[in-house]
């Protein structure tokens, strides 16, 4: 990795992080100044260098990102300003064709430190927010699907406890650890519901929202939807409809800011590389 390319995503993220912290937002132009920084600066080592790796490499990165981001987007995990970020991100470091390539470490590290980030954060806002969460929790477990999909763990849970005593040690551990592990996400992903539900919704003046807020709720005028969950996020188009028909609020989900996560999982794979690979 370059120092200047390193020196440029540092400040970047650190940017983006404390906006993405502040206003659950990463500026557009921050976004696309990596993606024009990045594929520029490549651009121009190819040509001091002679090389036409080094721009090759960028926009092979552009466009994994570009992929990555937009499946990240249309299935509701990042919004916009997130995924736009990762597209910069791919331009400035590149995807070199090699087992190590420094991309694919990163990729491998946000993803890890993105879920242990998900969890400190429900936590903290679980510990401030405990009888919301509570209550949150016992509305959600007490729902039909959430009911039957228990069962459903719990029979598998069962399942596996007893297949493991026909195997030798090596697997029936392997099998135990399957089943416990099965059981605790379960948990965990009631617990991140639950959080979600109690404090991650709610009701945003009009005037408040930014293009890529996810709606909860559909929002209809004279029977015609406006806006909804179906959009993955409200258009700056949609905004300026809602303010001419002069609906004052909707009901939004307020994303977990992720940006912090890219911070720390770029900086731990500038000092310790793969984190997988070194855990295994």
């Amino acid at each position: 990795m370059e120092p200047l390319i390193s020196i440029i995503i540092i400040a970047a993220l650190f940017i983006a992080t404390i906006t993405d912290l502040k206003t659950r937002e990463v500026p557009n132009w921050l976004s696309y100044s990596l993606i024009f920084i990045g594929l520029g600066v490549r651009g121009i080592y190819s040509l001091v260098y002679s090389d036409m790796t080094f721009f090759v490499y960028g926009a092979a990165g552009f466009i994994v990102f570009l992929l990555l981001a937009y499946a990240l987007f249309y299935t509701g995990q990042w919004g916009g300003g997130d995924s736009k970020l990762l597209m910069g991100m791919g331009a400035l470091i590149g995807l070199e064709f090699s087992k190590d390539a420094f991309l694919i470490s990163f990729l491998i590290n946000i993803l890890l430190v993105g879920a242990v980030y998900a969890i400190i954060f429900s936590v903290i806002l679980a510990l401030l927010n405990p009888k919301k969460i509570i209550n949150s929790f016992k509305k959600i477990s007490s729902q039909r699907n959430v009911f039957i999909a228990r069962r459903g763990v719990l029979l598998l849970v069962l399942f596996l406890v007893i297949v493991s005593w026909f195997f030798e040690l090596s697997m029936r551990i392997m099998l135990l650890s399957l089943a416990g592990l099965t059981f605790v996400m379960f948990f965990i992903w009631l617990f991140v519901k639950s959080v979600e539900m109690s404090c991650m919704i709610k009701m945003a003046p009009v005037s408040k929202l930014t293009e890529g807020d996810w709606v909860v709720k559909d929002v209809m005028h004279k029977g015609k939807r406006v806006a909804g969950p179906k959009d993955l996020g409200i258009s700056l188009k949609q905004i300026q409809k809602l303010k001419r028909l002069k609906i004052k609020k909707v009901l939004i989900k307020q994303g977990i800011p992720f940006v912090p996560s890219f911070l720390i999982g770029f900086i731990l794979t500038l000092i310790y590389g793969n984190l997988f690979l070194l855990l295994i």
